[in-house]
């Protein structure tokens, strides 16, 4: 019998994503999460089904005729849901997208990364950028803020920087839960070793999600939480003022 194609579960496409890698991005958005982040600005995209199965050659059909807006750094970012759940997928569209010369990038929480997963370690091969997110440096804060363990979140870190591979490291500042400044300088103190970062986001919270977790049927766990200050987002970045930002 012939071999089923690889295909991946699509929740849906963005044609011009300006912030998620170097340049302007086709932004391809996976179906699929293994986190519960408290502030998740996309639950919609939480179960592993739902959304369109598109093969990787029908991915890139659709993203290349994007590639006059992208400029010489831009190309294509694949986020989430969690990339590294459909890493076969994921990687072989990033090996198609490097046989036409289009860079590559995953916006990833990194928390089903294994050492021994031969799929995520040809995917992060495969991968020119890491949007690598660590949503909070102490273990049980994290567990708290995401429903999971933050070890194989900083077992990535350190793998990446092992290989090489360029990392943007991005941390969401939420008032009450990541601001803390005993934390700040933990998070700051694991980063400044890694040699591969090349920029640190502080990205503030926003409350633009929560009309999706209304619409889903479910309660939204921060209600009543305020987005950061400007006092308190110049802080934080004061913490990573040896990275770019």
């Amino acid at each position: 019998m012939p071999q089923e194609p690889l295909k991946g579960l699509i929740h849906s496409y963005e044609t011009f994503g300006a912030a998620d890698g170097p340049g302007v991005r086709f932004m391809v958005f996976l179906r699929g999460c293994p986190f519960r982040c408290r502030y998740c600005h996309n639950p919609d995209t939480w179960a592993g089904k739902g959304g369109f199965a598109a093969t990787p050659m029908e991915v890139l059909d659709r993203a290349i005729r994007y590639r006059e807006y992208w400029g010489e750094k831009g190309g294509i970012t694949v986020s989430g849901g969690e990339p590294m759940l459909q890493a076969p997928f994921v990687a072989e569209l990033f090996k198609k997208c490097h046989d036409l010369g289009v860079n590559t990038c995953i916006d990833t929480c990194a928390g089903v990364f294994s050492r021994e997963n031969a799929d995520i370690r040809r995917l992060l091969d495969l991968t020119d950028t890491v949007l690598l997110d660590i949503k909070h440096i102490d273990p049980v804060k994290h567990r708290e803020l995401t429903g999971a363990d933050l070890a194989p979140v900083l077992d990535c870190a350190r793998y990446l920087a092992e290989i090489g591979k360029p990392v943007w490291l991005r941390h969401v500042l939420v008032p009450g839960w990541t601001d803390s400044e005993a934390d700040l300088d933990r998070l700051a103190a694991f980063v400044r070793p890694l040699s591969n970062i090349e920029r640190v986001d502080i990205l503030p919270y926003h409350t633009m999600g929560v009309e999706k977790w209304r619409a889903l049927g479910l309660p939204y766990p921060l209600e009543g939480v305020e987005p950061p200050s400007e006092e308190s987002l110049a802080l934080a970045r004061s913490k990573f003022f040896h990275f770019p930002y």
